[in-house]
C-alpha cells in the first residue's frame, strides 16, 4: 500500500522489538532511495492485534490480500506486487 504496510507474522521475539528493527531498518533503506535525512519516516504509532485461532488468522490474511483491491490499487490480489497472494503464486490463504 502507498500510505501504510501489513505485516502478518508469528513472532519468536518480543513485538517491541520485532516494530522497532522492522522501522528502523525500513526506515533506513526507504530515507536512504529518497535521499532524506533527520526526518522521520514511519509514524510514532502502530498497530497490532493478537490473532487467536486459525479461523482469525484465515480473516486477517484474507483482509490484508483484498486491502490493495478495495484500495482500487490492483483487480485482484494476485495483481499486487506485494502482496503474499502474488508471491506465493495463489492466495497465502485457504479461504481465498
Amino acid at each position: 500500500m502507498p500510505n501504510h504496510v501489513h505485516v502478518l507474522l508469528r513472532p519468536e521475539a518480543p513485538l517491541p522489538a520485532i516494530t522497532r528493527w522492522l522501522k528502523g531498518s525500513t526506515a533506513r533503506q526507504a530515507n536512504l532511495l529518497l535521499g532524506q535525512t533527520g526526518s522521520a519516516f514511519w509514524q510514532d504509532e502502530s498497530f497490532d492485534h493478537r490473532v487467536r485461532d486459525e479461523m482469525e488468522l484465515d480473516r486477517i490474511a484474507a483482509y490484508v490480500e483484498r486491502n490493495p483491491v478495495s484500495a482500487r490499487l490492483a483487480a485482484n490480489p494476485q495483481d499486487w506486487p506485494w502482496s503474499s497472494a502474488r508471491l506465493a503464486g495463489e492466495s497465502a490463504c485457504p479461504t481465498l
